[in-house]
């Protein structure tokens, strides 16, 4: 059989994360005979992007829906490429891909962790095309193979921190290159630092305590998780009825308090990542103390997130991947905002109030057609933040989009959400399945 070569395509990319893998994907893109485009928005952009011939955007936010939308008509862009689908700039760069039918790929930290990669056509996470049918999972799971297991993807936290740092000194030194320039984040970047400075100060104290309270937790008592997420993460903010972690514990603790069982404790974790700019210990405690189960409350600032997962009676989240974990380990899940994972079967599907006396274990026959379908949609083996992990992400990345063939142009309008717009426009190659080794 003689294997056909893809079809020439350019890939526009546009900002990803503070990592190689965005120069490394483009030039493997570039290498195989295809287009490879690049607008870099600030100063940290250009550092991270090694390939000639990148564009400099130095306009402001009100010409950029305008100046994008010319730009892939102009080089005839077929794919855009962004890390993140709700960042404004990105918003408007998918808008003008809807109206032009141009693929959009959209890259995320997975799904599933750790040691996979989302990389999603038209949307992630709420804006993920893919539904929310227990039937659908079950029928195409059935034609898909096994995923093969394979030893865990080394993964440098040193190396995100250095490589962060990289990019947002240079976005702030050289900030006159891109005088417009507005980030996505609510905080400056030396903001966050200092706070970053102030948790790692913490960090001993709070460890000590947290290994002693994981200790008596899980050596017996009967406890519900609940594993804090980014303040500032767009799958709080704009993906859920709440517009920060604020809101999300105050709901959950006064749920908790009004209708848990009486023996019954909570656990709430600090996100590893959370820069310390709020105390939410002490934020949490208050809450707990004004609706009188500060008894009941145990907080931690650090943990092995799988242990406490696998020893809960239930984990409550608004949209986190901790929720997979907890379905992975057979935990009842309860989600407060729109997850990719929220399927009947899955996750309980009855008001919070209820989840406290009555969690309703997950299916494990749907859980694994869902994770299969995951892998072969949406998922590539592989990180950010190792040589071997970045190897393995490329390799899978280019495969994926490679896969991507357009369909016949259809006469639509263009929507906000490119879910909607790309998954009638597009199409992956079903022959492609990621569960094979990257």
């Amino acid at each position: 059989m003689i294997k056909l070569e893809p079809r020439r395509r350019t890939f526009l990319f546009l900002q990803g994360l503070a990592s190689d893998f965005f120069s490394r994907l483009g030039a493997q893109l570039a290498a195989r005979g295809h287009g490879v485009l690049r607008v870099n928005l600030n100063a940290g952009d250009r550092m991270f992007w090694r390939l000639p011939g990148a564009l400099n955007y130095r306009g402001t936010a009100q010409d950029w829906p305008a100046y994008v939308a010319e730009l892939m008509a102009e080089r005839q862009v077929t794919d855009l490429v962004l890390f993140g689908d709700c960042r404004p700039l990105h918003r408007a760069a998918i808008d003008a891909a809807a109206g032009q039918h141009v693929a959009v790929h959209v890259i995320e930290e997975g799904y599933l962790r750790p040691d996979w990669v989302t990389v999603e056509l038209g949307g992630v996470n709420g804006h993920s095309s893919l539904p929310r049918d227990p039937a659908w999972y079950r029928e195409t799971a059935a034609a898909l193979p096994e995923i093969e297991e394979i030893p865990a993807i080394p993964s440098s936290f040193r190396r995100r921190a250095r490589e962060d740092l990289v990019y947002n000194i240079s976005a702030m030194a050289l900030a006159f290159l891109h005088p417009h320039y507005q980030t996505h984040r609510p905080w400056h970047p030396l903001v966050e630092y200092a706070g970053w400075a102030g948790r790692l100060l913490r960090q001993s104290g709070g460890r000590r305590r947290a290994a002693r309270t994981v200790q008596r937790l899980v050596a017996g008592a009967d406890y519900f998780l609940f594993p804090l997420q980014l303040d500032c993460d767009s799958q709080i903010r704009l993906h859920s009825s709440f517009s920060g972690m604020r809101g999300a514990i105050e709901t959950v603790l006064a749920s908790f308090a009004a209708a848990a069982p009486a023996h019954a404790m909570l656990a709430i974790k600090e996100h590893p990542l959370d820069n310390g700019l709020v105390n939410w210990r002490r934020f949490t405690l208050a809450v707990a103390e004004r609706l009188g189960v500060l008894d009941r409350l145990v907080y931690l600032e650090d943990g092995d997130i799988a242990r406490l997962v696998r020893d809960a009676r239930g984990v409550v989240t608004v949209n986190s991947t901790s929720g997979t974990l907890a379905l992975a380990s057979g935990v009842p899940v309860v989600t407060l905002g729109t997850a990719i994972y929220d399927i009947q079967g899955l996750t309980f599907q009855g008001e919070l109030s209820e989840f406290w006396t009555a969690p309703v274990a997950p299916d494990a026959a749907l859980y694994e057609a869902f994770r299969k379908v995951l892998v072969q949609r949406c998922l590539v083996r592989g990180g950010f933040f190792s040589e071997q992990g970045l190897g393995m992400l490329v390799e899978g990345a280019v495969a994926r989009m490679e896969a991507v063939t357009p369909a016949p142009a259809l006469s639509r309008s263009p929507v906000a959400t490119a879910a909607a717009a790309h998954a009638t426009g597009y199409q992956m190659d079903p022959a492609v399945a990621a569960p094979a080794r990257q």
